[in-house]
């Protein structure tokens, strides 16, 4: 096998913040407003105030804050806690390469870490895509078997992101970097029996803990293997059937990785989306949304890949109901808004009428689709029917509409939380990051909300 952990740890070293496009400093800068809309909106979920309560208690002292929460905490538990907050609500972003949620594991690492270090924004905003691209390319290395076989990328795959992006905010070089990565992938774990709980967040923070203290321990004279991805009983052998070295130190389609990173405006799995988009389109097509009595059955065509992710027919609460494709589409179909947190309380599971359309929905599993394309076919009882397709995994190439609509999220989550001039003045501040010279200050901004 060849060295391919260390090559990624080359390619990942050798990104520098004057090299990057305009294009992939606008969707760095778009990731970090999505970041801290869903973690200061996720910190109402309990998972939050577990975490926290923990890292309280547990006490210490140190530089980093943690979202939503006063006082200064170790580096290690604020990357957990941020980590898991930012994908509590699974309204983070996405990136099919790893199948999994790259933000919510790199950047509370990289957030962490930069206070500690007093980094300026141009140096995070590098070390964010250094990590991004790693973990993309690992993700591709080992798929599709890795996902077969149970594991939640972004527990795991991502990991390997977080370890280099914190490696290279600290100027460690490839084999140290290569090094890191050995360690955070040698605790890499995340399970999607866990899909559906509370655990499936804290795959996000244990990953952003895990890379970042990795990148310490190495800066701090640990010693590991630089063959972690490729050596006889490492990660590819003991995490997947397939290995793909082309795939993974290849130039990606669009030149970056994070070129195809999607974002969410459904407050659901990934998986449910383009369910939900094609209901949409079919009732802007008929120009009034469809009646119970009308429809005899909807049938959802999609992957066998989204079976064992967010195919959970029957859920028993809010968290459950995020992966369940007939959920979410009875949602849909009853005009309720995904985009709002309230829609997954536990009370609505089975509110008046929603229960009447998920009965209607079945699911058709198909074979070598694309893993995020759906098609609904709704059959009315007067005989006729109407259908739509939909990829929801292809990225907007319109950053200027997905700059808006992400800054729209962003003051939708905080509506809540604070009023609408201090989360402008916070919104303003994210987009100003690469012009910080210390990034210190977001935390500040983001507790005071919270």
């Amino acid at each position: 096998m060849k060295a391919i952990t260390l090559a990624l740890a080359e390619q990942a070293v050798d990104i520098r913040y004057g090299d990057l496009p305009s294009d992939i400093r606008r969707l760095v800068r778009q990731c970090f407003v999505d970041w801290f809309a869903v973690t200061l909106a996720g910190c109402a979920d309990p998972v939050h105030r577990i975490l926290a309560d923990e890292a309280m208690e547990q006490g210490g002292n140190g530089p980093a804050g943690i979202v939503g929460k006063p006082g200064r905490y170790p580096v290690q538990q604020a990357a957990l806690v941020n980590g898991a907050t930012s994908h509590a609500l699974d309204f983070d972003d996405v990136n099919l390469a790893i199948s999994g949620h790259p933000t919510a594991v790199i950047f509370p690492a990289l957030l962490a870490l930069a206070q500690q270090r007093g980094s300026a924004g141009k140096d995070v905003m590098a070390a964010f895509v250094a990590g991004y691209e790693t973990a993309c390319r690992v993700g591709v290395l080992v798929a599709p078997g890795h996902l077969a076989r149970g594991y939640h990328a972004t527990g795991t795959v991502a990991a390997f992101g977080s370890a280099a992006a914190c490696a290279h905010l600290l100027g460690l070089d490839a084999r140290k970097t290569a090094a890191a990565m050995g360690v955070a992938g040698t605790q890499a774990a995340g399970l999607k029996a866990m899909f559906g709980s509370m655990v499936k967040p804290l795959h996000a923070g244990l990953a952003a803990r895990n890379g970042l203290a990795a990148a310490m321990l190495v800066e701090r004279g640990l010693e590991a293997p630089t063959d972690v991805l490729e050596h006889e009983m490492g990660f590819a052998v003991t995490h997947s059937s397939d290995f793909h070295p082309a795939a993974a130190l290849g130039a990606p389609e669009l030149g970056f990785h994070i070129r195809h990173n999607l974002f969410k405006y459904d407050a659901s799995c990934f998986g449910t989306i383009a369910t939900l988009d094609c209901i949409r389109q079919l009732v802007h097509e008929q120009g009034r949304p469809f009646r119970l009595d009308e429809v005899a059955a909807v049938t959802i065509q999609a992957d066998r890949t989204v079976n064992t992710i967010c195919n959970i027919q029957q859920p028993l609460s809010g968290t459950q109901a995020k992966f369940s494709i007939r959920q979410n589409a009875a949602y849909a179909l009853a005009g309720v808004d995904t985009g709002k947190l309230e829609t997954y309380d536990d009370a609505q599971v089975n509110a008046p009428g929603i229960a009447e359309w998920r009965d209607k929905v079945e699911i058709v599993l198909q074979d070598g689709w694309p893993s995020m394309q759906a098609r609904v076919t709704i059959a009315r009882r007067d005989g006729t029917q109407v259908s739509a397709v939909v990829d929801a995994g292809l990225p907007d190439r319109d950053l200027d509409r997905q700059e808006r609509r992400i800054d729209e999220k962003f003051m939708r989550l905080l509506e809540p939380l604070a009023d609408r001039a201090f989360s402008e003045r916070l919104l303003a501040r994210i987009g100003e990051i690469e012009h910080l010279d210390d990034i210190s200050d977001l935390t500040e901004y983001a507790i005071l909300v919270a």
